[in-house]
């Protein structure tokens, strides 16, 4: 008999060193996040619709350089219109390259101004 129970907890140790908290842990964490986020931020936050997300997106894209392609089916169309040529290519690259540097230099500046001015109000506030 207390052969059978040595066996039955060797056992059951066994199987816990074996299933390994290491994994279980980060699982279950996953699972609290998962259920204790909110899946739909408009359901929170009603200024935030998904059509005025959709709108304010599109007027972003629109509002870039209309050269430059946008879509994936304008992309395509512009490999296809350089294709065999790789000097043509490269420049295309070269020149969309610096576009979308000097747009996100523009966008970056203007963050850092902000974040600035929001750090020196906070801690002046201290």
């Amino acid at each position: 008999m207390i052969n059978l129970i040595y066996e039955t907890i060797s056992k059951i140790g066994y199987f816990i060193n074996k299933f390994q908290a290491k994994q279980f842990l980060p699982i279950v964490f996953v699972g609290l996040m998962v259920l204790a986020t909110s899946g739909s931020p408009s359901l929170s936050n009603p200024d935030l619709s998904t059509k005025k997300s959709v709108d304010r997106v599109d007027e972003l894209v629109q509002k870039g350089n209309p050269e430059r392609p946008k879509t994936t089916g304008e992309w395509n169309e512009q490999a296809d219109e350089t294709k065999g040529r790789p000097g043509e290519k490269l420049k295309r690259i070269g020149e969309q390259s610096a576009d979308a540097i000097k747009e996100f230099g523009s966008m970056y500046e203007d963050v850092a101004e902000r974040s600035g001015k929001e750090l020196f109000n906070s801690t002046k506030s201290r």
